[in-house]
Protein backbone atom coordinates (compact mmCIF):
# COMPACT_ATOMS: atom_id res chain seq x y z
CA UNK A 1 0.00 0.00 0.00
CA UNK A 2 1.21 3.80 -0.44
CA UNK A 3 3.21 5.23 2.52
CA UNK A 4 0.41 7.90 2.39
CA UNK A 5 -2.50 8.93 0.41
CA UNK A 6 -0.27 12.36 -0.64
CA UNK A 7 3.15 11.52 -0.24
CA UNK A 8 5.64 12.16 -3.20
CA UNK A 9 6.72 8.55 -5.40
CA UNK A 10 10.06 7.81 -6.62
CA UNK A 11 11.35 4.36 -8.29
CA UNK A 12 12.62 3.24 -5.21
CA UNK A 13 8.48 3.23 -3.32
CA UNK A 14 7.62 0.91 -6.15
CA UNK A 15 10.62 -0.95 -6.83
CA UNK A 16 12.63 -3.27 -5.52
CA UNK A 17 16.71 -4.06 -6.19
CA UNK A 18 15.81 -7.24 -8.07
CA UNK A 19 12.72 -5.75 -9.81
CA UNK A 20 14.92 -2.33 -10.42
CA UNK A 21 17.42 -4.99 -12.12
CA UNK A 22 14.77 -6.66 -14.42
CA UNK A 23 12.69 -3.71 -15.14
CA UNK A 24 15.47 -1.48 -16.65
CA UNK A 25 17.17 -4.17 -18.51
CA UNK A 26 16.54 -3.63 -22.54
CA UNK A 27 17.14 -5.69 -25.20
CA UNK A 28 18.64 -5.51 -28.95
CA UNK A 29 15.64 -8.36 -29.74
CA UNK A 30 12.72 -6.31 -28.64
CA UNK A 31 14.22 -3.49 -30.02
CA UNK A 32 15.37 -4.95 -33.33
CA UNK A 33 11.27 -6.19 -33.68
CA UNK A 34 9.79 -2.87 -32.81
CA UNK A 35 12.20 -0.92 -35.40
CA UNK A 36 11.42 -3.88 -37.98
CA UNK A 37 7.26 -4.25 -37.08
CA UNK A 38 6.54 -0.73 -37.77
CA UNK A 39 8.68 -0.77 -41.10
CA UNK A 40 7.39 -3.61 -42.20
CA UNK A 41 3.32 -2.41 -41.46
CA UNK A 42 4.26 0.57 -43.71
CA UNK A 43 5.53 -1.36 -46.13
CA UNK A 44 2.10 -4.00 -46.10
CA UNK A 45 -0.19 -0.91 -46.09
CA UNK A 46 2.11 0.54 -48.95
CA UNK A 47 1.93 -2.46 -51.12
CA UNK A 48 -1.64 -2.44 -50.65
CA UNK A 49 -2.36 0.41 -51.87
CA UNK A 50 -0.02 -0.54 -55.35
CA UNK A 51 -1.39 -3.61 -56.10
CA UNK A 52 -5.01 -2.52 -55.51
CA UNK A 53 -5.31 1.04 -55.86
CA UNK A 54 -8.72 2.67 -55.40
CA UNK A 55 -9.78 5.43 -52.86
CA UNK A 56 -10.69 2.82 -50.11
CA UNK A 57 -6.95 1.41 -50.19
CA UNK A 58 -5.75 4.56 -50.25
CA UNK A 59 -7.32 5.76 -46.69
CA UNK A 60 -6.53 2.62 -44.98
CA UNK A 61 -3.28 2.85 -46.00
CA UNK A 62 -3.11 6.52 -44.97
CA UNK A 63 -4.20 5.71 -41.54
CA UNK A 64 -2.04 2.80 -40.77
CA UNK A 65 1.40 4.65 -42.51
CA UNK A 66 0.19 7.74 -40.44
CA UNK A 67 -0.37 5.77 -37.12
CA UNK A 68 3.14 4.00 -37.80
CA UNK A 69 4.68 6.87 -38.46
CA UNK A 70 4.08 8.11 -34.94
CA UNK A 71 4.56 5.01 -33.88
CA UNK A 72 8.63 5.55 -35.71
CA UNK A 73 8.51 9.10 -33.25
CA UNK A 74 7.89 6.83 -30.30
CA UNK A 75 10.40 4.57 -30.88
CA UNK A 76 12.75 7.88 -31.54
CA UNK A 77 11.94 8.83 -27.61
CA UNK A 78 12.84 5.17 -26.65
CA UNK A 79 15.94 5.88 -28.37
CA UNK A 80 16.47 9.27 -27.26
CA UNK A 81 16.39 7.59 -23.31
CA UNK A 82 18.47 4.61 -24.49
CA UNK A 83 16.26 2.55 -23.95
CA UNK A 84 15.83 0.76 -28.06
CA UNK A 85 18.93 -1.29 -27.34
CA UNK A 86 21.59 -2.19 -24.89
CA UNK A 87 24.14 -0.56 -27.19
CA UNK A 88 24.44 3.82 -27.17
CA UNK A 89 25.74 3.77 -30.39
CA UNK A 90 23.19 1.57 -31.73
CA UNK A 91 20.10 4.16 -30.04
CA UNK A 92 21.57 7.02 -31.69
CA UNK A 93 22.21 5.25 -35.32
CA UNK A 94 18.79 3.36 -35.41
CA UNK A 95 16.89 6.15 -33.90
CA UNK A 96 18.52 8.72 -36.21
CA UNK A 97 18.31 6.99 -39.77
CA UNK A 98 15.41 4.74 -39.51
CA UNK A 99 13.23 6.50 -36.57
CA UNK A 100 13.87 10.23 -36.62
CA UNK A 101 15.37 10.98 -40.38
CA UNK A 102 12.32 9.65 -42.32
CA UNK A 103 10.18 11.99 -40.36
CA UNK A 104 12.45 14.93 -40.67
CA UNK A 105 13.14 14.92 -37.13
CA UNK A 106 16.80 15.32 -35.28
CA UNK A 107 16.93 12.68 -32.60
CA UNK A 108 19.99 14.77 -30.46
CA UNK A 109 18.34 17.95 -30.48
CA UNK A 110 14.92 15.66 -29.09
CA UNK A 111 17.52 13.91 -26.79
CA UNK A 112 18.38 17.19 -25.61
CA UNK A 113 14.87 19.51 -25.43
CA UNK A 114 12.94 16.40 -23.75
CA UNK A 115 15.28 15.55 -21.08
CA UNK A 116 14.67 19.19 -20.31
CA UNK A 117 11.23 17.89 -20.32
CA UNK A 118 11.53 15.04 -18.18
CA UNK A 119 13.24 17.42 -15.64
CA UNK A 120 10.82 19.71 -15.38
CA UNK A 121 7.49 18.27 -16.36
CA UNK A 122 4.27 20.81 -16.45
CA UNK A 123 6.46 23.60 -15.41
CA UNK A 124 6.76 26.93 -16.38
CA UNK A 125 10.23 26.02 -18.54
CA UNK A 126 8.99 22.97 -19.50
CA UNK A 127 9.59 22.91 -23.54
CA UNK A 128 6.76 21.16 -24.14
CA UNK A 129 4.00 22.82 -22.04
CA UNK A 130 2.33 24.60 -25.22
CA UNK A 131 1.69 21.17 -26.77
CA UNK A 132 -1.42 20.50 -24.32
CA UNK A 133 -1.89 24.30 -23.68
CA UNK A 134 -5.37 25.75 -24.54
CA UNK A 135 -7.38 23.58 -22.91
CA UNK A 136 -10.20 23.11 -22.36
CA UNK A 137 -11.46 24.34 -25.43
CA UNK A 138 -15.03 24.13 -26.93
CA UNK A 139 -15.92 20.64 -28.84
CA UNK A 140 -16.45 22.87 -32.37
CA UNK A 141 -12.98 24.23 -31.89
CA UNK A 142 -11.57 20.39 -31.14
CA UNK A 143 -13.07 19.42 -34.01
CA UNK A 144 -11.97 22.36 -36.43
CA UNK A 145 -8.43 21.75 -35.15
CA UNK A 146 -8.45 18.10 -35.95
CA UNK A 147 -10.41 18.48 -39.44
CA UNK A 148 -7.58 21.24 -40.26
CA UNK A 149 -5.24 18.28 -39.05
CA UNK A 150 -6.55 15.90 -41.64
CA UNK A 151 -6.94 18.06 -44.20
CA UNK A 152 -3.06 18.57 -44.41
CA UNK A 153 -3.63 22.48 -43.45
CA UNK A 154 -1.10 22.08 -39.99
CA UNK A 155 1.05 20.78 -42.49
CA UNK A 156 1.04 23.60 -44.58
CA UNK A 157 1.16 25.99 -41.62
CA UNK A 158 4.09 24.12 -40.48
CA UNK A 159 5.84 24.18 -44.00
CA UNK A 160 5.02 28.36 -44.39
CA UNK A 161 6.52 28.83 -40.32
CA UNK A 162 9.83 26.28 -41.34
CA UNK A 163 13.27 28.79 -40.93
CA UNK A 164 15.98 26.39 -40.94
CA UNK A 165 18.56 28.73 -41.41
CA UNK A 166 17.71 30.68 -38.31
CA UNK A 167 20.69 29.28 -37.12
CA UNK A 168 23.02 29.72 -40.07
CA UNK A 169 23.94 27.02 -42.79
CA UNK A 170 26.14 24.96 -41.42
CA UNK A 171 23.87 24.20 -38.54
CA UNK A 172 20.90 24.39 -40.62
CA UNK A 173 23.03 21.40 -43.56
CA UNK A 174 23.35 19.71 -39.66
CA UNK A 175 19.65 19.13 -38.75
CA UNK A 176 18.74 18.80 -42.44
CA UNK A 177 21.26 16.37 -43.95
CA UNK A 178 19.77 13.01 -42.12
CA UNK A 179 15.82 13.78 -43.49
CA UNK A 180 16.89 14.71 -47.13
CA UNK A 181 18.98 11.59 -47.67
CA UNK A 182 16.32 9.11 -45.60
CA UNK A 183 13.51 10.61 -47.72
CA UNK A 184 15.84 10.78 -50.48
CA UNK A 185 16.13 6.91 -50.47
CA UNK A 186 12.19 6.30 -49.55
CA UNK A 187 11.58 8.42 -52.52
CA UNK A 188 14.13 6.61 -54.63
CA UNK A 189 12.91 2.70 -53.46
CA UNK A 190 9.43 3.81 -53.96
CA UNK A 191 9.37 5.35 -56.93
CA UNK A 192 11.24 2.06 -58.37
CA UNK A 193 8.10 -0.03 -57.22
CA UNK A 194 5.60 2.20 -58.17
CA UNK A 195 6.48 5.24 -59.44
CA UNK A 196 6.85 8.96 -57.83
CA UNK A 197 3.44 8.77 -56.60
CA UNK A 198 3.81 6.48 -54.35
CA UNK A 199 6.10 8.40 -52.60
CA UNK A 200 3.55 11.12 -52.36
CA UNK A 201 0.68 9.32 -51.72
CA UNK A 202 2.02 6.61 -49.48
CA UNK A 203 4.06 8.60 -47.33
CA UNK A 204 4.10 12.68 -47.57
CA UNK A 205 0.33 12.05 -47.44
CA UNK A 206 -0.23 10.46 -44.11
CA UNK A 207 2.49 12.57 -42.77
CA UNK A 208 0.87 15.73 -43.87
CA UNK A 209 -2.51 14.27 -42.86
CA UNK A 210 -3.15 11.40 -40.22
CA UNK A 211 -0.15 11.55 -38.39
CA UNK A 212 -0.88 15.05 -37.49
CA UNK A 213 -3.88 13.99 -36.37
CA UNK A 214 -2.83 11.31 -33.85
CA UNK A 215 0.22 13.63 -32.57
CA UNK A 216 -2.61 16.12 -31.55
CA UNK A 217 -4.35 13.44 -29.89
CA UNK A 218 -1.62 12.22 -28.28
CA UNK A 219 -0.46 15.90 -26.73
CA UNK A 220 -3.52 16.11 -25.40
CA UNK A 221 -3.73 12.92 -23.52
CA UNK A 222 -0.27 12.88 -22.23
CA UNK A 223 -0.63 16.22 -20.16
CA UNK A 224 -3.69 18.20 -21.08
CA UNK A 225 -5.69 19.31 -18.21
CA UNK A 226 -3.04 16.82 -15.78
CA UNK A 227 -4.42 17.95 -12.28
CA UNK A 228 -1.16 17.88 -10.40
CA UNK A 229 2.10 19.49 -11.80
CA UNK A 230 4.11 18.95 -8.92
CA UNK A 231 2.52 15.09 -8.05
CA UNK A 232 4.70 12.38 -10.31
CA UNK A 233 1.34 9.79 -10.02
CA UNK A 234 -1.04 12.87 -11.38
CA UNK A 235 1.63 14.88 -13.78
CA UNK A 236 0.88 12.83 -16.68
CA UNK A 237 -1.35 10.91 -17.97
CA UNK A 238 -2.31 6.91 -18.68
CA UNK A 239 -4.48 5.98 -20.98
CA UNK A 240 -6.53 2.49 -22.03
CA UNK A 241 -6.29 1.24 -25.09
CA UNK A 242 -7.37 -1.80 -26.75
CA UNK A 243 -6.42 -3.46 -30.04
CA UNK A 244 -8.33 -1.15 -31.95
CA UNK A 245 -6.57 1.93 -30.48
CA UNK A 246 -3.27 0.17 -30.65
CA UNK A 247 -3.46 0.03 -34.46
CA UNK A 248 -4.63 3.34 -35.26
CA UNK A 249 -3.98 6.18 -32.74
CA UNK A 250 -1.30 4.65 -29.78
CA UNK A 251 1.49 2.45 -31.29
CA UNK A 252 4.29 0.91 -29.03
CA UNK A 253 2.73 1.49 -26.05
CA UNK A 254 2.97 5.37 -26.21
CA UNK A 255 -0.69 5.38 -24.07
CA UNK A 256 1.72 4.91 -20.89
CA UNK A 257 2.51 8.06 -20.60
CA UNK A 258 2.56 8.27 -16.78
CA UNK A 259 4.49 5.10 -16.32
CA UNK A 260 7.19 6.38 -18.42
CA UNK A 261 7.09 9.33 -15.93
CA UNK A 262 7.58 7.61 -12.76
CA UNK A 263 10.35 5.03 -14.13
CA UNK A 264 11.94 6.81 -17.04
CA UNK A 265 14.38 3.98 -17.31
CA UNK A 266 11.97 1.27 -18.60
CA UNK A 267 11.54 0.18 -22.34
CA UNK A 268 8.29 0.64 -23.35
CA UNK A 269 7.51 -2.99 -23.84
CA UNK A 270 7.63 -3.38 -20.56
CA UNK A 271 5.38 -0.39 -19.30
CA UNK A 272 2.16 -2.30 -19.12
CA UNK A 273 4.18 -4.51 -16.27
CA UNK A 274 4.50 -1.00 -14.71
CA UNK A 275 1.05 -0.22 -15.04
CA UNK A 276 -0.27 -3.63 -13.08
CA UNK A 277 2.69 -2.87 -10.20
CA UNK A 278 1.17 0.21 -9.56
CA UNK A 279 -2.58 -1.03 -9.05
CA UNK A 280 -1.21 -4.04 -6.86
CA UNK A 281 0.48 -1.83 -4.91
CA UNK A 282 -2.66 0.10 -4.23
CA UNK A 283 -1.88 3.46 -6.69
CA UNK A 284 -5.01 2.72 -8.43
CA UNK A 285 -6.78 5.68 -6.81
CA UNK A 286 -4.15 8.37 -7.41
CA UNK A 287 -2.66 8.19 -10.75
CA UNK A 288 -4.27 9.83 -12.97
CA UNK A 289 -5.77 8.07 -15.88
CA UNK A 290 -8.69 7.86 -18.50
CA UNK A 291 -10.06 4.70 -19.69
CA UNK A 292 -9.57 5.76 -23.42
CA UNK A 293 -8.47 8.54 -25.50
CA UNK A 294 -12.26 9.25 -26.32
CA UNK A 295 -12.56 10.08 -22.92
CA UNK A 296 -9.38 12.14 -23.13
CA UNK A 297 -10.71 14.42 -25.38
CA UNK A 298 -14.22 14.49 -23.97
CA UNK A 299 -12.30 16.20 -20.47
CA UNK A 300 -10.42 18.31 -23.01
CA UNK A 301 -13.56 19.82 -24.43
CA UNK A 302 -15.34 22.94 -22.25
CA UNK A 303 -18.59 21.45 -21.93
CA UNK A 304 -17.09 18.52 -20.04
CA UNK A 305 -14.66 20.75 -17.81
CA UNK A 306 -17.41 22.80 -16.65
CA UNK A 307 -20.61 19.90 -15.96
Amino acid sequence: MPRSSGAPVSAGDLLTLEELGRFRRTSTLRGAGLVLHAWATIAGAIALYALWPSPWTLGVAVVVIGTRQLGLIVLMHEASHWLLFPSGPANTRVGTWLCAAPLGEDLRGYRRRHHQHHRLTQQPDDPDLALSAGLPRSRGRLALALLADAAGLTALAAAARWRPWRDGPAAAWRRARAPLLANAVLACALAAAGGWSLYLLAWLLPWATWYRVVTRIRNIAEHGLVPGAEDPLRSARSIGAGPVARALVAPYRVNYHLEHHLLVFVPCWKLPQVHGLLLAKGYGDRIERSSGYLEVLDRATARRRSS
